[in-house]
């Protein structure tokens, strides 16, 4: 049975922590959830019980939302998001061609380099928005989420955003416009190359890195290989300091367990090609060392084999 679409109908195409936040939250104020993804044990904890959202004072709610597996079951989408891991947005695009409106509108949120192309490719870009979000959020069970901090929200210019952008804010995100694209999306390598590789190696949250004097260090001196990458290319970041840009989110977010470590911990791939991978190659090709970028990339990688 095809599931029925309206003016409130969000598509989150993915199943993970940030995915089932956002679903949780976007729910509690009204709007008709339908989550697309492929983790069979998610997706049936999402039909079972709803989405359930550990609130950061502790409190639990669980929010209905429809499943589906298949693009094909839902047509004429307004609003997407994609929250999937970069590894799969070329899937995510392919499956967004068939349900996505012609006057809809996808917004990409995930981490790593090379998702907005990606869509852009397959649905062009009128209807591809690009933002970045330092939210954190822990996957407790499948289908179950903890709020691990309240980030931000950055999105980029685009002419069709505001209706969308009006369900976040409802839903109680905070909202930043930042046009220059290219400065959000390394901004956010920044941080994430600062965070989420050395969490993931150290099996550690986010707020432990600052605790830790050695860990500290390898933290801010990945934020300034990163941030020098950036400037090479004449990009002007999103913030004065990348050192107390990545502190700050590590603080804001001190209990999250980061994305990394959540796939690390489930034997899943990651996204360390699209961060660190992505920082180490413009490096070589500008002339700035990355050894820090490039030990980091080495070693999540050989977690796996």
């Amino acid at each position: 049975m095809a599931i029925e679409v309206n003016e409130k109908t969000f598509l989150i195409v993915g199943t993970g922590a940030i995915a089932c936040l956002f679903a949780a939250r976007l729910a509690a104020v009204g709007a008709n959830v339908v989550v697309l993804g492929n983790w069979k044990e998610g997706l049936q904890a999402l039909r079972d019980s709803g989405v359930r959202l550990t609130g950061s004072d502790g409190s639990e709610k669980s929010y209905p939302v429809q499943v589906i597996t298949r693009a094909q079951e839902t047509s004429g989408v307004r609003f997407a998001l994609v929250l999937v891991k970069s590894y799969m947005t070329a899937r995510a695009a392919s499956q967004l061609a068939d349900c996505l409106a012609a006057d809809g509108l996808a917004l990409t949120l995930q981490n790593g380099a090379g998702n907005y192309e990606s869509l852009v490719k397959v649905l062009g870009a009128r209807r591809v928005a690009f933002g970045v979000t330092t939210t954190g959020a822990t996957l407790l069970q499948p289908g179950w989420v903890r709020q691990s901090g309240e980030g931000l929200i950055s999105l980029g210019a685009h002419p069709a955003l505001t209706p969308m952008a009006g369900w976040l804010r409802e839903a109680g995100f905070v909202i930043e416009d930042a046009p220059d694209t290219t400065a959000l999306l390394w901004g956010k390598l920044v941080i994430n190359a600062a965070i989420n590789p050395l969490s993931a190696l150290l099996r550690v949250p986010n707020g432990e890195l600052l605790k830790r004097t050695t860990a500290h260090s390898l933290m801010k001196a990945a934020a300034r290989e990163a941030a020098a990458v950036a400037i090479a290319q004449g990009i002007r970041l999103p913030f004065p300091d990348p050192v107390v840009a990545a502190e700050s989110t590590a603080r804001r977010t001190a209990d999250n367990t980061s994305s990394m470590l959540q796939d690390v911990q489930r034997g899943a791939v990651t996204e360390i090609d699209a961060i660190c991978g992505v920082i180490v190659q413009a490096g070589e090709h500008y002339n700035i060392p990355t050894p820090i970028n490039r030990t980091f990339w080495q070693l999540v990688k050989a977690l796996s084999g």
